[in-house]
């Protein structure tokens, strides 16, 4: 077996007197993120109908993604933005930010011909063309559209569903096995602007109605034809088999190791749905066993309002265990995955349950924050009700967002003068996506508000060896370049990490698919395994921590 490899430097940046490129103060600690949105050059404010909001239309806010759109290697950002109940089709646009470095960016949205101005939801990132260049999906209240990246240089939109649905998650994944991306796309409820829901009573507060007593809308699989573009197999696929539910989340990845992927869909006030295909079935057909698999609710039996979904290793088996964020008054939820078969609900028994009970939680995401080599949780938070206090609803409108740093055997939350001001101020958060932004090796985040602005969080702490993995199928006639859907292991003496490269979950946005991974005190080489998600195997060895490795299959 001949396996090529190409070592990428890691990319420091120095500099100048302003605060986005001084090095922290020394005295910061390993898990300490400053806010540095201001020297960022990440200007803007996103829509989502009004503030406060009128209906339940405007409180889901939005996305956004890390993308590399112009093949340079550093992370660009991309926010498909929303629009108003008075012009649903004509908001004020997408806009893309490319990264000029020092973690500061310019805004080339016109530069690269991009023209959205639907009410975006969601967004999914992948090369679903395998020219090399990444495009994006973005759902939408109303159609959801494909921007096909044409040689890193501009964008091109087509309409991937002309449907005026109301979509939400959507993740890229090889669902039929046959080598190319399909994408899944979870779809929320009936909505007419025209004629909105009766106002209801939520624990004796008058709110907006909606989404019990309302009808869902049935989510869709399209299957790409191999040439990037997509056909709806969603009855024929059995998806359609399950009743429709509340769709907030969407995720595509392999939960047992069999080399085929599923499919695990987050519901609002609904079961949740893992999709798969039977074992020794004749003819790929998809059901649901999210209830076997102890993944529909929650520990008691409980439908949640699952919205962010993150994916990690926290007892270290192997095997991708699933955190989710949900409403207030009751808890996120950590279903460890046991053997791939079934899931248990670990929420209290590893800590996770402190701090959720008095928040509604969206964008979520496990990440090695300090670098000691086990994976931390960072949970965004933020009210659907602007009336909401804690008097009447359990919680404020505006919430900070949670760090919970693994130590031993259970997760510790971390508090302000430890994580730094950030995780004590208060908003109405949505989505946000985790990748390596100035070239550091640590993990920074841009996290987008309802009808608030932007935000960038530099990682200040992360003071141990690490190593950033990325795939590239570089065969002729390979159809998924980045991999997406493989599994990478690491091996640093004694130590195994196990990443995931995947396209969705977070809530609506799409972070940077690289495994990353914290060596802690490991100063020896490290072994680097990667299985394809055709299950082929390709192993390095003698990897060096403290860069970026991209492991070339095909050559």
């Amino acid at each position: 077996m001949k396996l090529a490899v190409v070592v990428v430097p890691a990319l420091f940046v120095a500099g100048c007197a302003d605060p986005a490129d001084a090095p922290p103060p020394s005295s910061v600690s390993a898990l300490h993120f400053t806010d540095v949105t201001a020297e960022s050059g990440l200007a803007m404010t996103l829509t989502s109908g009004a503030d406060p909001a009128r209906q339940i239309l405007e409180v889901k806010g939005g996305g956004l993604a890390l993308i590399d759109v112009d093949g340079d290697g550093d992370l660009d950002v991309f926010v498909p933005n929303g629009a108003t109940l008075e012009s649903p089709d004509r908001g004020p646009g997408a806009r893309l930010f490319v990264n000029a470095g020092g973690l500061r960016f310019r805004d080339a949205t016109q530069e690269f011909g991009i023209t959205y101005r639907g009410w975006g939801m969601g967004v999914a990132v992948a090369d679903v063309d395998a020219d090399g260049f990444d495009d994006i999906a973005i759902t939408a209240f109303g159609p959801d559209v494909l921007l096909r990246n044409v040689g890193g240089e501009r964008f091109e939109q087509q309409t991937l569903d002309p449907a005026e649905a109301w979509s939400m998650g959507a993740s890229f994944g090889d669902v039929d096995g046959d080598g190319d991306l399909d994408l899944y796309v979870s779809r929320y409820l009936d909505f007419d602007i025209a004629d909105p829901p009766e106002r209801m009573m939520f624990k004796g507060v008058s709110v907006f109605g909606g989404p019990v007593g309302l009808d869902p809308q049935p989510d869709v699989l399209w299957l790409n034809a191999g040439d990037g573009t997509f056909v709806d197999a969603s009855d024929v696929s059995g998806i359609r088999d399950v009743a429709p539910a509340f769709g907030l989340g969407a995720l595509i990845i392999d939960v047992d190791a069999d080399g085929a992927q599923e499919i695990f869909v987050g519901n609002d006030s609904a079961p949740n749905l893992l999709f798969d295909t039977p074992p020794g079935a004749s003819t790929w057909h998809l059901r649901d066993r999210a209830t076997a698999a102890g993944i529909a609710a929650n520990a008691e039996g409980a439908n949640q309002a699952t919205m962010g979904i993150a994916v990690g290793d926290v007892d270290g088996n192997g095997r991708p265990d699933l955190f989710t964020t949900n409403f207030s008054s009751d808890t996120n939820t950590l279903h460890v995955n046991a053997d791939g078969e079934y899931f248990d609900d670990r929420t209290a028994r590893l800590g996770l349950k402190v701090g959720s009970h008095q928040v509604v939680g969206w964008a979520t995401a496990f990440v090695d924050v300090d670098h000691d080599g086990d994976e931390d949780v960072i949970v965004f938070n933020g009210h659907t009700y602007a009336a909401a206090t804690r008097e009447t609803m359990d919680s404020e409108a505006r919430q900070p967002p949670l760090l919970y740093e693994r130590s031993d055997a259970r997760f510790e939350r971390v508090t302000p003068d430890v994580g730094g001001a950030w995780l004590a101020e208060a908003h109405m958060d949505r989505g946000a996506a985790f990748g390596d932004l100035d070239g550091d090796g640590d993990i920074d985040i841009v996290v987008g508000e309802c009808n608030g602005p932007l935000r960038v969080l530099r990682n200040d702490g992360a003071p141990g060896a690490w190593l950033i993995v990325a795939l590239e199928d570089g065969r002729p006639a390979s159809r998924n370049r980045r991999g997406i859907g493989a599994r990478v292991v690491v091996r640093a003496g004694e130590r195994v990490f196990t990443r995931w490269i995947f396209a969705g979950g977070s809530y609506l946005s799409a972070s940077a698919t690289p495994a990353h991974v914290g060596l802690g005190e490991h100063v020896g080489p490290v072994e680097v395994e990667v299985t394809w998600p055709d299950m082929r195997i390709d192993r390095v060895t003698g990897v060096t921590a403290n860069q970026r490795l991209v492991v070339t299959r095909g050559n």
